[in-house]
């Protein structure tokens, strides 16, 4: 039988963008159209309410890895973790991590401290049906490194190298802020074929595709089928508009640059 996960990613301190992606997400599964919610990192950084995310997100219980900047404040380092290139982009991220933290609590912190780098969800077929396992791991960068950025147009014999050597039949990651989803053929000792799925969640507070909405996956997983067939992996990227005004408005009276409520106002 499907199991369809809902999960997000670089949420960035947007509680605004957050609220409104689970309550997509609660009426989904209200519905029978999801079955559990996975975050993979990044819930502070960027926006005005760390504090505020963090215990959203502990409130449900839902299971949750660590992103760099995750990392960077429950360490309490001024270092994002970013892997910025650009000399902007690094004061930036400068700007924003020592924003973050002076008001996060010491409970925020702790909690920040305590998630772990990847999370691995095993989806079995029924005994009787002998098939394998689909393994599903959720990293926030690559299953190398918390902060390494796996673009689309990374070349896919590296992709399939990074899941090949975490073990992953599909890779559920973040940290670009750019969606999208890649099914790559693999040859099998064997000499036959089976798939890999690579799956950006892109994010919900700070994308960067432009679309200003919040963006998360809904995996659709069927063990039943083989992995020879691309179908058993099934992936919608879910666009829910909120009010991004708010949340822009929010920045800009704060003491963070103007220059990032523009980013989410166009993306």
């Amino acid at each position: 039988m499907p199991t369809t996960l809902a999960v997000f990613s670089d949420v960035h301190a947007n509680l605004p963008a957050l609220k409104a992606v689970l309550r997509d997400i609660d009426a989904r599964i209200g519905r029978g159209e999801a079955d559990a919610v996975y975050c993979l990192g990044d819930l502070v950084g960027y926006a005005t309410w760390p504090n505020e995310v963090v215990a959203a997100v502990r409130e449900r219980g839902i299971p949750t890895i660590a992103g760099n900047y995750d990392e960077g404040v429950g360490l309490g380092s001024d270092d994002c973790g970013c892997a910025y290139e650009t000399d902007e982009d690094k004061a930036r991220g400068t700007e924003s991590i020592a924003y973050t933290n002076a008001p996060v609590t010491d409970a925020t912190r702790r909690y920040l401290r305590g998630l772990p780098r990847h999370l691995r969800v095993m989806l079995a077929a029924p005994r009787e049906r002998k098939a394998e396992p689909i393994e599903v791991l959720l990293v926030h960068g690559s299953p190398r490194r918390i902060n390494e950025y796996l673009f689309e147009d990374r070349p896919d014999d590296l992709i399939l190298k990074r899941m090949a050597e975490a073990g992953a039949d599909v890779l559920l990651f973040g940290h670009t802020h750019k969606p999208y989803h890649k099914a790559l053929a693999m040859e099998t000792e064997a000499g036959g074929t089976v798939f890999r799925h690579a799956v950006n969640t892109g994010s919900v507070g700070k994308p960067k595709d432009g679309d200003p909405r919040a963006c998360y996956v809904l995996l659709t997983i069927d063990p039943e089928r083989p992995k020879a067939d691309p179908g058993y992996c099934a992936v919608e990227h879910v666009r829910v508009a909120y009010d991004v005004e708010e949340a822009a408005r929010a920045v800009e009276a704060s003491p963070l640059p103007d220059a990032f409520a523009q980013m989410l106002r166009d993306a």
